[in-house]
């Protein structure tokens, strides 16, 4: 049976965007990036000295991430407030999908810390989350090789589909692969699975979220030209 998505939607459709930045006056730079019933706020402060010492990084800067998801975010049961295993893992991960764009030679024994709060959830969380964190930290002046753009891809019983939504990404037997990208050079910084799919089906998979995340690049520069073009 051919698999047919909500609303219509074809199967390499993203949900609707929404990005702004410099939406916290207190931080040195900030973002809001929404894509259909999720939406991801990130706060940037930084870079300042990094404590205690024995953290700190002669050569180059560290990047700190705290992902949280607040108690009343959206779909699925209610999130326990406070740290937890998923939002730990998600932080790191996180940090290693920014990390190979930044540039921070400059900021030896320095931490840049970014604060990711989402604030609605419909699925495809983490990538939202990195979205919105890649263009805080464009808003923040820290030097950056290309932005990085997120978004899912999955397996829906005989289809492939681009940004999941909580119905699809809760699909029992589904597959979901949660892909960052410096969209620039197609360099992948992130790839996730969660599921069991064919050699040949993640090939045909990537293919499909490079063109996805092409569009999702494109509503993060004119979020930074809407801000700066004034």
């Amino acid at each position: 049976m051919t698999y047919k998505r909500k609303n219509n939607r074809k199967y390499d459709e993203l949900r609707p965007m929404e990005a702004k930045v410099g939406v916290i006056k207190r931080a040195d730079g900030s973002a809001m990036f929404k894509i259909g019933g999720t939406t991801a706020i990130a706060a940037v402060y930084g870079p300042r000295e990094l404590y205690p010492g024995h953290l700190q990084n002669p050569q180059k800067g560290v990047l700190r991430c705290n992902y949280n998801m607040l108690a009343f975010s959206g779909s699925g049961d209610r999130v326990r407030p406070g740290p937890s295993r998923r939002s730990k893992e998600i932080s790191l991960v996180t940090e290693n999908a920014l990390n190979p764009a930044l540039i921070l030679d400059k900021f030896d024994n320095s931490v840049i810390d970014v604060f990711i709060e989402m604030t609605n959830t419909d699925a495809g969380t983490r990538c939202a989350g990195i979205t919105a964190a890649s263009l805080a930290l464009a808003d923040a002046g820290i030097p950056m090789k290309d932005l990085v753009a997120a978004v899912s891809v999955g397996k829906i019983k005989d289809a492939l589909v681009v940004d999941l939504d909580y119905d699809e990404d809760s699909y029992e037997e589904g597959v979901d692969l949660p892909v960052a990208m410096m969209v620039n050079s197609e360099k992948i910084t992130l790839v996730q699975m969660d599921g069991l799919i064919k050699k040949e089906e993640v090939i045909q998979a990537i293919k499909n979220v490079k063109k996805a995340l092409k569009k999702v690049h494109k509503v993060q520069v004119n979020a930074l030209k809407e801000k700066y073009a004034k």
